[in-house]
This record gives structure tokens, C-alpha cells and sequence, in this order.
């Protein structure tokens, strides 16, 4: 399991820095992540081909698997810090591949300080994204699943294991439970965002069908339609959660 993840680690940053039309399109992903920060510590969780540092250079950067460039090894159900001890969460493609999504909210309710936010980057299920994380992408999408549950960790689970639906049931479609099972938590922003420039880059895949110097036109293209085209076609989210007082 831990070598198949290395291996994924690394792919993915090999990825990242031969296809530009991806980095121009997570760029601006990252932008939007990093000015919903609040000052303090910030840890990310899921660090994976360590792309978030290029951003927030200052931020501790973890994952359930070792790499070079990340600053610790950390499992997102039992997070190795102090209670009240971290300013800012940081999620990027990581909370459908968590096993037990309500363990981390706990134990992120535990560590944020009052005032503390996670910042979460998510697909976005609509009926057009459904189509193509359905059939044109290896992760499952489930919508039947009951993400509140939680029960034993599986010690044989692929960590790269995943249900891209999560964040669309947590955030969307089941909010009111979120807030009944985690009231130290407030949902203050659901954002939708990435109508085109996105699945055109062919993500972390091989292949890529928008050049780079069309990524910024595009983008703000996107800012304009969002409003009317988001619900039924946005590819993402951006999620900002606060910690209470």
C-alpha cells in the first residue's frame, strides 16, 4: 500500500510539472484557497505531490504517505497535534479518499483554534461533472453512501481509495446533518467553480486538450458564467469552514 502511494505521489508531480495548462488552472485554485486563510499555523492534510507549498511556503505539509518534500507523516483521523493549536486546515482532493470523513472533522474541530477554518478544494457533483467523473474518471462516484458513519479503520485500505460524492452529500445535499453531527463547525461558504479550463487540462492524466495561454481567457470566461451555468455544470467546490468560539 505505502510503496503503490509513493508511486502515486510521485507520478502526480511529474504530471504537474510537465503539463502547464494544469498548473495555470490550479493556480488560480490555489489563490482562491490561500485568501480564505486566517493568520496562525496552517497544516495541510493530504500534501500529496506537494504542490501547496509553492503557495503557502510557511504551511506544514502531511500525508498518510511519505515523500521527500512533505514535513511529516500524519493519518487525518488522529492528527498528531496539540488541541487549539492550528490556525488553518488545508484540503486539496482529499476528503473523498478519507475513510471516515466525520473522524476528521472531529479531530479537526479538536486542534483548529476558535475562529480556525479548513479550506477544503473538492470535486463538485452536477449533472453535467456526474457524467464525466462517472465514466471518464477511475474514482467512484456514490450517492447512496452514508458518509456519517463511522466504524473500525480498515488497516488493509488503499489510502488512494475513494468516493468522489462525499463532499456533494456533506456540503450540499446533507448540510443539516454536518451541522448536527459537528456543532463546533459552521459551514460559511460552499463555492462552486471550474466549468471548462479544468476537465479540458485532463487533470492529473497524461493528456491534455487547452493549451496554457488559453487558460487565463478561459478562467474568465468561467467567472462570468458561473452564476448561471455552476448548478448545473461546475466541476468543483471550495469550502470554508469555521470553527466556532
Amino acid at each position: 500500500m505505502t510503496g503503490s502511494g509513493k508511486t502515486r505521489s510521485h507520478d502526480a508531480r511529474e504530471v504537474w510539472e510537465r503539463k502547464p495548462s494544469l498548473r495555470r488552472v490550479y493556480t488560480d485554485l490555489y489563490a482562491r484557497l490561500t485568501e480564505r486563510l486566517v493568520p496562525g499555523t496552517t497544516v495541510e492534510i493530504g500534501g500529496g505531490s506537494g504542490n501547496f507549498k509553492d503557495f503557502a511556503p510557511d504551511s506544514i505539509s502531511t500525508d498518510i504517505v511519505a515523500a521527500p518534500w512533505l514535513d511529516a507523516v500524519a493519518d487525518a483521523g488522529r492528527l498528531p497535534f496539540a488541541d487549539a493549536s492550528v490556525a488553518n486546515f488545508v484540503l486539496f482532493d482529499v476528503l473523498h479518499h478519507i475513510e471516515f470523513a466525520l473522524r476528521f472533522f472531529d479531530e479537526a474541530g479538536r486542534v483548529l483554534e476558535p475562529g480556525g477554518r479548513i479550506i477544503i478544494c473538492e470535486p463538485a457533483i452536477t449533472p453535467l461533472s456526474n457524467l464525466f467523473y462517472s465514466y471518464m474518471h477511475p474514482e467512484p462516484v456514490e450517492m447512496g453512501a452514508d458518509i456519517f458513519n463511522v466504524g473500525e479503520p480498515n488497516p488493509s485500505r488503499d489510502p488512494f481509495d475513494a468516493n468522489q460524492a462525499i463532499p456533494t452529500l456533506m456540503f450540499c445535499q446533507q448540510s443539516d446533518r454536518f451541522a448536527r453531527h459537528l456543532p463546533m463547525l459552521k459551514i460559511l461558504d460552499v463555492q462552486l467553480n471550474s466549468l471548462f479550463a479544468y476537465p479540458l487540462t485532463g487533470g492529473f492524466r497524461s493528456w491534455t486538450a487547452i493549451p496554457a495561454a488559453l487558460v487565463p481567457p478561459m478562467l474568465s470566461l468561467e467567472s462570468i458564467l458561473l452564476p448561471i451555468l455552476g448548478p448545473l455544470m461546475a466541476f468543483r467546490m471550495l469550502v470554508t469552514i469555521e470553527r466556532r468560539a
